[in-house]
């Protein structure tokens, strides 16, 4: 049997609440009528007092978060909490403009100039409550893998005494992963935490997961309900298993992520507090070996997972 997770091992995800469109999954009903900047700000707030209310002490942002760290900023300032882990990314630039439906949401850029832009304002907003900052969507194909100026000013970045990690996305994530552990600027690595996509769907990741959690970094896993799928829509077998254990979907789902023993943190994305609650029942399912087997049966080809999630639409 799968002991019960502790409650620090969530931490809250600000994508789907720090700008008016996201691609999640059931979503829109429950945010504001009106998706208004302070709309947004109140509402942020309300799902950030009942996370730390309910023992969540890690909040994760994004420059393309919209007014994500603002908000957090603001809330932090005014709660004046202590305690709290707070990573952020840069490498993605929001340009809707506060708009839900633009061409464009947001454009990427790893570049030495698009990193001192980010930091600068990332540092402005919150200050030194930056724990980790994470280069956005680092792929493969990254330029950041061949441009030594840029691993220079990471490096800058680091021995200033702030963590440096890095998120990934796509199919190609574990070759990423592999690429960014050998990354080694003045006989130290780069990089020391990674936050990636592992859900019951696309567990790809999991071995280069495993042997990084191993090595000593930190391991975070974002889109772990695969950006609200598994809840709104879940497939039958997780279904069947959740209504096994008199429990809802999104709650199986994020259990099956707690079980995996590399997983330091597991962020969690809800649009209200009711969906915040419903998540965080999964620290009350303990799933069995048998769960487990039935569980790894959803996995799919990534290639596909990843196709179908581009297709998610802006909303």
């Amino acid at each position: 049997m799968i002991s019960t997770p502790r409650p620090d091992r969530f931490g809250l995800g600000l994508a789907a609440l720090g700008r008016p469109a996201y691609i999640n999954v059931g979503r829109t009903d429950a945010l504001p009528a009106h998706r208004t900047a302070e709309a947004m700000r109140e509402h942020t707030g309300r799902v950030l007092d009942a996370a730390y209310e309910r023992g969540i002490r890690w909040v994760d942002a994004a420059r393309s978060y919209g007014s994500a760290e603002e908000f957090l900023a603001g809330w932090l300032g005014e709660r004046g909490h202590q305690g709290i882990t707070v990573s952020s990314k840069w490498g993605y630039a929001y340009v809707a403009e506060w708009r839900i439906e633009t061409e464009v949401h947001e454009v990427k850029e790893h570049s030495v100039e698009r990193l001192r832009e980010q930091w600068a304002q990332t540092r402005e907003l919150l200050g030194d409550r930056i724990d980790l900052y994470q280069v956005h969507s680092l792929t493969p194909e990254s330029p950041l893998f061949d441009d030594l100026a840029l691993q220079h000013e990471l490096a800058r970045l680091r021995d200033s005494g702030v963590r440096l990690g890095f998120s990934t996305s796509g199919a190609a994530q574990a070759e990423a992963i592999e690429r960014a552990w050998e990354l080694e600027i003045g006989g130290k690595q780069l990089f020391s935490a990674v936050q990636s996509t592992w859900n019951s769907l696309e567990p790809s990741a999991g071995r280069a997961l495993t042997e990084v959690h191993h090595g000593g970094w930190r391991v975070l896993v974002k889109e772990s309900l695969a950006n609200g799928r598994l809840a709104v829509n879940p497939p039958e077998l997780l279904a069947r298993v959740a209504a096994r254990h008199g429990a809802t979907p999104d709650a199986v789902a994020l259990a099956h992520v707690l079980a995996q023993p590399w997983a330091d943190v597991v962020l969690v994305g809800p649009a209200d507090v009711a969906q915040l609650d419903s998540n965080l029942a999964a620290a009350s399912v303990s799933l069995d070996a048998t769960d487990l087997g039935e569980l790894a049966a959803l996995t799919r080809d990534p290639a596909t997972y990843w196709g179908e999630r581009s297709a998610l639409p802006w909303h």
